[in-house]
């Protein structure tokens, strides 16, 4: 199984590759991709040399183009596109329909990616894909459990890739807007969940109190863990007390589950972090590099805490365990 790996900066990408990876997903500094934050993503320049130095260690580079255009900017999609190929990007990683029909028309040749944005969850869907835009990989949403992926892998036609480590999103990708009702700005089109521009803490005697847009989405005791404000994994008061009513702020890590994914016949496993630093790149990269080594010397992997780069200072297997159904 290959190990792809986020990098939000150039020195977040020499990170990963000096830590493992075998491949460094990114994207341009602009709303073409979903990590669209200040300070993060490319330069046509900068990938154009991340893209040489990750060749020149035998490492590939795929470039996320996964929001979704909107009909008065196509341009600026398929200039994307232009550009990424232009760069010799092993891939593009994307989720629109018809910026998929772009890449197969004009780029015949270049390696497509069915992005999670897509929420390709079944095997109809998939294979539309392929037949369709000629993909070669689809990245399946965290919706599924071990065994789902295993069946649908088995009746696909193409690569799939999975998530075991970093933040995760109950909905499912692509189709969230709880955003863009706090914020006015959307996750899938412009590519930012609950911006930093409008985020906001407040320190009290009680503790930290985060907002979202002037909303307050939860509160923290003094010696309480602070997760970012999204409003999935706010806390609210319901009848039933308060609580986590969609999410709790926690992180997915499939260490754990590496050998019944590869049994399952996946081709790579991603870990999520673009907007993370080059800390958490070269240490959870360097930690699954060894676990995937291990295990394809028919041993078991070691369970190394990654607690300190995980969201809420906690972890979950997600829906790969389904232990509600």
């Amino acid at each position: 199984m290959e190990l792809i790996c986020p990098a939000g900066t150039p020195a977040a990408l020499r990170s990963a590759i000096d830590a493992g990876a075998d491949a460094v997903y990114c994207g341009f500094n602009d709303e073409t991709n979903a990590r669209n934050f200040p300070g993060l993503n490319f330069s046509r320049d900068e990938l154009r040399n991340g893209i040489a130095f990750a060749h020149g260690r035998g490492a590939r580079i795929l470039v996320a183009i996964n929001t979704f255009p909107r009909a008065s900017s196509v341009t600026l999609w398929q200039r994307a596109v232009d550009d990424a190929v232009d760069a010799r990007a092993d891939a593009l990683i994307v989720a629109d329909i018809g910026l998929m029909d772009y890449v197969a028309k004009r780029h015949p040749g270049q390696r497509l990616h069915v992005s999670v944005q897509a929420a390709a969850a079944n095997p109809d869907a998939i294979a539309f894909y392929v037949e369709m835009f000629g993909a070669r990989r689809v990245v399946l949403p965290r919706v599924l459990s071990v065994a789902e992926i295993a069946e649908i892998t088995r009746e696909t036609a193409c690569e799939t890739e999975v998530f075991v480590f970093g933040g995760l999103c109950v909905m499912a990708e692509g189709r969230c807007s709880l955003s863009s009702y706090a914020t006015g700005k959307s996750p899938n089109m412009q590519g930012v969940c609950s911006p930093a521009s409008h985020v906001a803490y407040e320190e009290t005697a009680l503790g930290t109190t985060s907002r979202l847009g002037g909303f307050t989405i939860n509160r923290f005791a003094p010696q309480e863990a602070a997760g970012y404000p999204t409003l999935c994994k706010g806390r609210f008061s319901t009848a039933h007390g308060d609580g986590y009513v969609f999410e709790d702020p926690v992180s997915l890590d499939a260490t754990t589950l590496l050998g019944g994914l590869r049994s399952a016949g996946i081709a790579a496993l991603k870990i999520e972090g673009r907007q993370r630093g080059r800390a958490y790149i070269e240490s959870v990269v360097r930690h699954f590099r060894r676990a995937l080594d291990t295990i394809e010397q028919g041993s078991e992997a070691d369970i190394v805490s990654l607690r300190p780069f995980t969201e809420g200072q906690a972890s979950t297997l997600g829906a790969y365990r389904k232990t509600w159904r």
